[in-house]
């Protein structure tokens, strides 16, 4: 049975789908989808933390499907623009469990992340399946993955 680690970039998730579909990722059928038959090594979602209760309630609803949630807070810099992205610990992450998967999968078109996909397949064999939305999914993501699963309506909450 194949080893999975799940990353989650729940904010990219978010806004590419709400974008692209006007709708949200449902979890629960990506869950069942990228663990049918294989062993769970570890699903982690990356989030920021603007502390209001419907986010809060919507991070319980990742921690039942059985994601560890890892939250980051909101900075609103000031100039106005905002701060809060988990690429560097995605990355990390992303190594340090990648590296005892057999696939880790990765969920954002985040093109900062094929150096991770790359180096994963390169130096621990670890295969990488990518799941994005494809209009909004960077193509050198795509190149450097094993495989791209696109999120499309499938994927969706209805």
């Amino acid at each position: 049975m194949q080893k999975v680690t799940i990353l989650v970039d729940v904010q990219n998730v978010y806004y590419t789908t709400k974008q692209t579909f006007g709708r949200t990722f449902d979890y629960n059928l990506f869950w069942q989808q990228a663990t049918q038959g294989r062993e769970l090594v570890s699903a982690i979602a990356y989030a920021i933390d603007r502390g209001d209760e419907k986010q809060r309630q919507f991070q319980n609803i990742l921690r039942a499907i059985g994601f560890t949630v890892k939250l980051k807070p909101f900075i609103q810099r000031s100039d106005g623009s905002a701060k809060g992205d988990w690429d560097v610990g995605i990355a990390i992450d992303g190594i340090e469990h990648g590296k005892d998967s057999d696939v880790l999968i990765l969920v954002s078109g985040d093109g900062d992340f094929d150096i991770l996909a790359r180096t994963l397949r390169e130096k621990y064999q670890t295969r990488v399946e990518v799941y994005g939305v494809e209009a909004l999914t960077a193509q050198s993501l795509i190149n450097a993955a094993d495989a791209f699963i696109p999120i499309d309506y499938k994927l969706l909450r209805k």
